[in-house]
Protein backbone atom coordinates (compact mmCIF):
# COMPACT_ATOMS: atom_id res chain seq x y z
CA UNK A 1 0.00 0.00 0.00
CA UNK A 2 1.63 3.19 -1.05
CA UNK A 3 0.92 6.63 1.12
CA UNK A 4 -0.73 8.35 -2.05
CA UNK A 5 -3.56 11.16 -0.84
CA UNK A 6 -4.52 8.76 2.68
CA UNK A 7 -1.33 9.77 4.17
CA UNK A 8 -1.72 6.27 5.66
CA UNK A 9 1.76 4.04 5.26
CA UNK A 10 1.79 0.74 4.67
CA UNK A 11 3.88 0.57 8.22
CA UNK A 12 1.13 2.14 9.39
CA UNK A 13 -1.24 -0.12 8.50
CA UNK A 14 0.89 -3.12 9.79
CA UNK A 15 1.58 -1.55 13.50
CA UNK A 16 -2.22 -1.02 13.67
CA UNK A 17 -3.28 -4.81 12.82
CA UNK A 18 -0.22 -5.59 14.67
CA UNK A 19 -1.73 -3.47 18.14
CA UNK A 20 -4.87 -5.07 17.32
CA UNK A 21 -4.34 -8.53 17.08
CA UNK A 22 -1.97 -8.34 20.18
CA UNK A 23 -4.56 -6.94 22.37
CA UNK A 24 -7.02 -9.54 21.03
CA UNK A 25 -4.39 -12.17 21.71
CA UNK A 26 -3.38 -10.75 25.30
CA UNK A 27 -6.94 -10.69 26.55
CA UNK A 28 -7.77 -14.17 25.14
CA UNK A 29 -4.59 -15.96 26.98
CA UNK A 30 -5.21 -13.80 29.96
CA UNK A 31 -8.76 -15.41 29.94
CA UNK A 32 -7.09 -18.86 29.39
CA UNK A 33 -5.21 -18.92 31.81
CA UNK A 34 -6.96 -17.30 34.56
CA UNK A 35 -9.87 -20.08 33.67
CA UNK A 36 -7.10 -22.83 34.44
CA UNK A 37 -4.59 -21.23 37.01
CA UNK A 38 -6.94 -18.10 38.98
CA UNK A 39 -9.26 -18.34 41.36
CA UNK A 40 -11.02 -21.35 41.34
CA UNK A 41 -8.79 -23.03 38.75
CA UNK A 42 -10.42 -25.27 36.32
CA UNK A 43 -12.67 -27.23 39.03
CA UNK A 44 -14.52 -23.57 39.87
CA UNK A 45 -14.52 -22.97 35.67
CA UNK A 46 -16.22 -26.41 35.95
CA UNK A 47 -18.94 -25.07 38.41
CA UNK A 48 -19.58 -22.31 36.51
CA UNK A 49 -20.26 -24.04 33.42
CA UNK A 50 -22.56 -26.28 34.88
CA UNK A 51 -24.25 -23.38 36.49
CA UNK A 52 -24.80 -22.52 33.11
CA UNK A 53 -25.76 -25.88 32.04
CA UNK A 54 -23.05 -26.76 29.96
CA UNK A 55 -22.47 -30.54 30.88
CA UNK A 56 -19.89 -32.05 31.57
CA UNK A 57 -18.74 -28.88 33.31
CA UNK A 58 -15.30 -29.95 33.32
CA UNK A 59 -15.19 -31.04 29.50
CA UNK A 60 -16.58 -27.44 28.72
CA UNK A 61 -14.01 -25.58 30.90
CA UNK A 62 -11.20 -27.30 29.44
CA UNK A 63 -12.19 -26.57 26.30
CA UNK A 64 -12.75 -23.47 26.45
CA UNK A 65 -9.75 -22.57 28.25
CA UNK A 66 -7.52 -24.10 25.97
CA UNK A 67 -9.39 -22.71 22.84
CA UNK A 68 -8.48 -18.84 24.65
CA UNK A 69 -4.88 -19.93 25.06
CA UNK A 70 -4.47 -21.69 21.71
CA UNK A 71 -6.44 -18.64 20.18
CA UNK A 72 -4.10 -15.99 22.11
CA UNK A 73 -1.12 -17.62 21.23
CA UNK A 74 -2.26 -18.02 17.88
CA UNK A 75 -3.22 -14.26 17.73
CA UNK A 76 0.09 -12.96 19.25
CA UNK A 77 2.53 -14.67 16.67
CA UNK A 78 0.08 -13.60 13.18
CA UNK A 79 0.06 -17.33 12.56
CA UNK A 80 -2.83 -19.40 11.08
CA UNK A 81 -4.89 -16.04 12.18
CA UNK A 82 -8.13 -17.57 10.75
CA UNK A 83 -8.35 -20.18 12.77
CA UNK A 84 -7.30 -18.64 15.49
CA UNK A 85 -10.28 -16.09 14.76
CA UNK A 86 -12.65 -19.03 15.00
CA UNK A 87 -11.49 -19.79 17.96
CA UNK A 88 -12.18 -16.52 19.49
CA UNK A 89 -15.65 -16.28 18.04
CA UNK A 90 -16.71 -19.86 19.08
CA UNK A 91 -16.22 -18.68 22.43
CA UNK A 92 -17.15 -15.95 22.37
CA UNK A 93 -20.43 -16.88 20.84
CA UNK A 94 -20.82 -19.55 23.51
CA UNK A 95 -20.18 -17.13 26.15
CA UNK A 96 -22.88 -14.67 24.65
CA UNK A 97 -26.08 -16.93 24.16
CA UNK A 98 -25.13 -19.28 27.07
CA UNK A 99 -24.79 -16.43 29.58
CA UNK A 100 -24.82 -12.46 28.68
CA UNK A 101 -27.41 -12.47 26.29
CA UNK A 102 -30.11 -12.13 28.64
CA UNK A 103 -28.52 -9.22 30.85
CA UNK A 104 -28.96 -6.15 28.14
CA UNK A 105 -26.01 -4.65 26.80
CA UNK A 106 -23.52 -3.01 29.22
CA UNK A 107 -21.00 -5.23 31.18
CA UNK A 108 -21.04 -3.57 34.23
CA UNK A 109 -25.44 -4.69 34.54
CA UNK A 110 -26.15 -7.15 37.11
CA UNK A 111 -25.74 -10.33 34.91
CA UNK A 112 -22.96 -8.86 32.68
CA UNK A 113 -24.09 -7.94 29.57
CA UNK A 114 -23.24 -8.27 25.81
CA UNK A 115 -21.18 -5.71 25.03
CA UNK A 116 -17.62 -7.29 26.06
CA UNK A 117 -18.48 -10.16 24.49
CA UNK A 118 -19.35 -8.63 20.93
CA UNK A 119 -16.50 -6.23 20.51
CA UNK A 120 -14.45 -9.46 21.10
CA UNK A 121 -16.47 -11.70 18.13
CA UNK A 122 -16.34 -8.79 15.57
CA UNK A 123 -12.72 -8.80 16.57
CA UNK A 124 -12.42 -13.09 15.62
CA UNK A 125 -14.04 -12.21 12.90
CA UNK A 126 -12.50 -8.98 11.25
CA UNK A 127 -8.93 -10.70 12.18
CA UNK A 128 -9.85 -13.71 10.17
CA UNK A 129 -11.08 -11.93 7.31
CA UNK A 130 -8.07 -9.27 7.22
CA UNK A 131 -5.57 -11.28 8.25
CA UNK A 132 -2.80 -10.43 10.90
CA UNK A 133 -0.63 -7.88 8.68
CA UNK A 134 2.92 -8.11 7.57
CA UNK A 135 4.17 -8.54 10.87
CA UNK A 136 2.77 -11.62 10.88
CA UNK A 137 4.26 -15.83 11.03
CA UNK A 138 1.49 -15.84 8.02
CA UNK A 139 2.78 -13.44 6.22
CA UNK A 140 6.42 -15.08 6.93
CA UNK A 141 4.83 -18.84 5.84
CA UNK A 142 3.31 -16.76 3.06
CA UNK A 143 -0.13 -18.20 3.76
CA UNK A 144 -1.64 -14.94 2.93
CA UNK A 145 -4.33 -16.94 0.58
CA UNK A 146 -6.38 -17.94 3.85
CA UNK A 147 -7.18 -14.01 4.06
CA UNK A 148 -10.16 -12.46 3.01
CA UNK A 149 -13.05 -14.33 1.98
CA UNK A 150 -11.34 -17.55 3.12
CA UNK A 151 -10.93 -16.82 6.19
CA UNK A 152 -13.75 -15.03 6.40
CA UNK A 153 -15.49 -18.37 5.56
CA UNK A 154 -13.38 -20.07 8.33
CA UNK A 155 -14.09 -18.18 11.07
CA UNK A 156 -17.64 -18.37 10.32
CA UNK A 157 -17.87 -22.19 9.90
CA UNK A 158 -15.24 -23.57 12.77
CA UNK A 159 -15.95 -20.49 15.17
CA UNK A 160 -19.99 -20.17 14.77
CA UNK A 161 -20.81 -23.62 13.56
CA UNK A 162 -18.63 -25.07 16.50
CA UNK A 163 -20.30 -22.68 18.56
CA UNK A 164 -23.75 -23.63 17.65
CA UNK A 165 -23.27 -27.42 17.74
CA UNK A 166 -21.46 -27.54 21.06
CA UNK A 167 -24.92 -25.73 22.27
CA UNK A 168 -27.07 -27.97 20.55
CA UNK A 169 -25.20 -30.98 21.82
CA UNK A 170 -24.28 -30.11 25.41
CA UNK A 171 -26.02 -26.80 26.35
CA UNK A 172 -29.08 -27.75 28.89
CA UNK A 173 -29.66 -24.68 30.81
CA UNK A 174 -32.19 -24.54 34.30
CA UNK A 175 -35.52 -23.82 33.52
CA UNK A 176 -36.57 -21.40 36.05
CA UNK A 177 -40.45 -21.55 36.59
CA UNK A 178 -41.93 -18.26 36.25
CA UNK A 179 -43.46 -16.68 39.89
CA UNK A 180 -47.38 -17.97 40.10
CA UNK A 181 -46.49 -20.76 38.07
CA UNK A 182 -47.96 -24.28 38.92
CA UNK A 183 -45.30 -26.50 39.83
Amino acid sequence: MNEGNSGVTHQAVAFALAAFRISVASVMLAHGLNHIFGGGKIAGTAGWFESLGMRPGRLHAWLASLTEVGSGVLLALGLLTPIAGAGVVGVMLVAWIANHRGHGFFIFRPGEGWEYVMILTVAGLALATVGPGTWSLDRVLGLERLWGATGLWISVGAGGGGAMSLLGLFWRPVRVPEKGAAT
